[in-house]
């Protein structure tokens, strides 16, 4: 399936029916009356969360929702029937924009949380509302009221715990895929992974869900390689594991890219409690990677892990600290 995490639609709801006028036409019934009922009320536009959607996909196909107009009203003061108001499904994490993209509107965060986004209009009264003892026969009525319309962005961000970052081939999608029961692809050339992937670790009986997005690279926030966009998919997560290839011909440089992109970005993601973890051991000496964590101690206090996710060591170790951090917000 496709991930989709942004899109723009138009929605209108329903009018509002008109109101009628009539009078009662009844035999051995002098002068009945006025008897025009109400028109009906127009549909409401509605969101809706779904927890078994991941991704926007299905607005690529309609971008347009229009909600049912109301029935106008009838004689012998019946209401017009009132529209149907249409309830758009959406993932868990998205957040409804102005036109503009400038307000959020909503945010819907909570499996089945509901949102009435435009209500619909009003129907106008019937004649038989105008009645007074000075004018026992109006004429009068009302139009129904105008539905709102307007178009919206939808931004899907992820609701994930930890979020994973570093430079294409760090060895994010490796640690997803030994740390929880994810498939991400996996492969020995950069950008592997070109959307988000989510997955479960379970540590001393608790779970909790990390996110993996697409490797960043220097100059992502100006459009390079895949752009920064996807790091909108880690705003939510309580802790950033960054992850740093010990092979690396230049660790200071690996871990600066990664900390400037994520100040440029900006969003609060550079004050996220963070976690910093060498991959690949395995293919190294023992005081080569000592050597690193020196180095990279003279720039960061974060804590700093050595991990082989070939091999699964130290592996539970990190994800035990994780969900010290994660449980303990």
């Amino acid at each position: 399936m496709q991930f989709i995490d942004h899109v723009k639609i138009f929605l209108k709801s329903g009018d509002g029916g008109d109101g009628c006028v009539s009078f009662h036409r009844e035999k051995f019934i002098e002068m009945g009356g006025p008897d025009g009922g109400n028109g009906g009320k127009g549909g409401d536009i509605i969101f809706e969360t779904d927890p078994n959607l991941n991704t926007l996909i299905d607005f690529r196909y309609r971008q347009h929702f229009k909600a049912q107009k109301g029935q106008h009203g009838r004689g012998s003061n019946c209401t017009g029937a009132h529209g149907k108001s249409i309830v758009i499904k959406v993932p868990v994490g998205t957040q409804i924009f102005d036109e503009h993209k400038e307000v959020v509107l909503f945010d819907l965060v909570k499996p089945e949380e509901r949102f009435t986004l435009l209500k619909g209009g009003d129907g106008g009264r019937g004649n038989a509302t105008f009645k007074t003892s000075t004018n026992r026969a109006p004429r009068q009525f009302e139009k129904g009221w105008s539905g709102k319309e307007m178009w919206v962005w939808l931004q899907l961000k992820l609701l994930a715990d930890v979020g994973l970052l570093g430079l294409p081939n760090a060895g994010k999608s490796t640690f997803l895929s030994v740390s929880t029961r994810a498939k991400p692809k996996i492969g020995d050339y950069p950008f592997t992974t070109i959307k988000p992937q989510l997955g479960v670790a379970s540590v001393n009986e608790q779970e909790f869900v990390i996110a993996d997005i697409p490797g960043l690279i220097e100059k992502a926030h100006l459009g390079s390689g895949l752009g920064d966009r996807f790091l909108g998919h880690v705003e939510r997560c309580k802790v950033l594991l960054h992850l740093i290839d010990i092979t690396s011909d230049d660790i200071e440089r690996d871990y600066k890219i990664i900390r400037g992109e994520l100040e440029a970005y900006n969003h609060g993601l550079a004050d996220k409690p963070t976690i910093i973890a060498f991959t690949k051991i395995d293919l190294v000496e023992e005081d080569v990677v000592l050597e690193a964590m020196e180095k990279l101690k003279k720039y960061t206090r974060h804590p700093i892990f050595s991990i082989s996710s070939a091999q699964t060591k130290n592996v539970k170790t990190l994800l035990n600290f994780l969900g010290q951090v994660v449980f303990d917000k």
